[in-house]
């Protein structure tokens, strides 16, 4: 298995995880909307006023996508990893 098939395993795992969260939540769209918009108002943030902290996270399709099905943990790491 290579290291770009692991990635996409990964991802959809963690997808199908976060799915199965939002459904066994009692308020499913209101949960999952939250999730999605906090997630991506977080990136965009982080994308806009990076600089005050020294990074800047650009808007691709990874961070997007991993933002919008992780939400605020998602975008807290890749700023970790980036100051690393």
């Amino acid at each position: 298995m290579t290291a770009e098939q692991l990635f996409y395993v990964v991802c959809a795992v963690t997808a199908v995880i976060m799915f199965i969260y939002y459904i066994r939540r009692k308020k499913r769209i209101i949960s999952a909307f939250f999730g999605v918009f906090s997630g991506f108002a977080a990136l965009l943030l982080v994308n806009y006023f990076g600089f005050y902290i020294d990074t800047e996270l650009p808007l691709n399709l990874f961070n997007v996508c991993g933002s919008m099905i992780l939400g605020i943990p998602f975008v807290a790491l890749i700023i970790i990893v980036n100051i690393l």
